[in-house]
């Protein structure tokens, strides 16, 4: 299972043994202190994700998804589900819409790779047309 958290407004997913920075960053990050070499290019519009070298043992922080798929794909489906397509930053409502349900520290978030895309961007677009 793969763990999907965040780092610096950006998601940080953790599949497989490799690490994915999805989005673009809302704050300035650290990256020695998150445990990875800075990346070449931070995702964005034109770049939906980048993996990322740890340098040490790294821990996603709740509150994060548990989601099965993994790898790329994963990244590739986060960016599509999450992401903010004008600006290539992640969403806090979309977030918020698949964290919130639950008050745990993780949330069981199988289903949202499961939901048809044209589904979700009903979802998507109705989410972030509320003010």
């Amino acid at each position: 299972m793969a763990r999907v958290g965040r780092l610096a407004g950006a998601l940080l997913a953790s599949t497989e043994g490799a690490f994915f920075l999805v989005g673009d960053l809302k704050e300035p990050c650290d990256w020695a202190a998150a445990g990875f070499e800075p990346p070449a290019q931070i995702p964005g519009v034109e770049l939906p994700y980048v993996r990322l070298s740890p340098v040490r043992p790294v821990e996603v922080a709740a509150p994060l998804l548990v989601v099965e798929l993994e790898g790329e794909a994963l990244a590739r489906m986060l960016f599509e589900r999450l992401v903010i397509r004008r600006n290539g930053s992640v969403s806090e409502r979309l977030w918020r819409l698949v964290t919130e349900h639950e008050a745990r520290p993780e949330t069981d978030a199988r289903w949202l790779g499961l939901v048809p895309g044209h589904v979700w961007d009903l979802v998507r677009d109705s989410v972030l047309r509320c003010s």
